[in-house]
């Protein structure tokens, strides 16, 4: 941690926001949502080692008969559920194509008072491209 200058503490300050916008630059939100189907599937057994900021991966699931652009969610190997209908058209696409690694998934939400379908929800980030 930089400590400020003598008389001069916006030094410290502008060195704290470049981290910070290089931090945020690193990453792009591209989604929010809850994840469907927490009920039907592993859910329940992996709610108590979800916290805020679990990383999770989406896989995609072609041969799932109910959508065609179905995306699992996943937190190591238990099925959470899915991206909602709506929300995973233009995602699957990227999935589909093999970009699975341009994408980073987190839980931003945890309400055990909310109803079970709305109560683990999911940031999707568009990761930057490293050179």
């Amino acid at each position: 941690m930089t400590k400020p200058v003598k008389n001069r503490p916006y030094l410290c300050r502008n060195f704290k926001l470049k981290v910070m916008a290089q931090r945020i630059e690193s990453r792009r939100h591209l989604l929010n949502c809850d994840i469907a189907g927490f009920t039907y599937w592993d859910g329940c057994m992996a709610l108590e080692s979800l916290k805020i900021g679990t990383q999770l991966q989406l896989v995609r699931e072609e041969d799932n008969k109910f959508d065609p652009y179905a995306i699992a969610v996943y937190y190591q190997d238990m099925k959470l559920g899915f991206i909602p209908r709506g929300e995973n058209h233009d995602l699957s696409k990227f999935l589909e194509m093999g970009y699975e690694d341009l994408f980073e998934v987190r839980v931003n939400k945890l309400d055990l008072d909310e109803h079970p379908e709305a109560q683990v929800g999911i940031i999707v980030y568009l990761k930057r491209k490293e050179s």
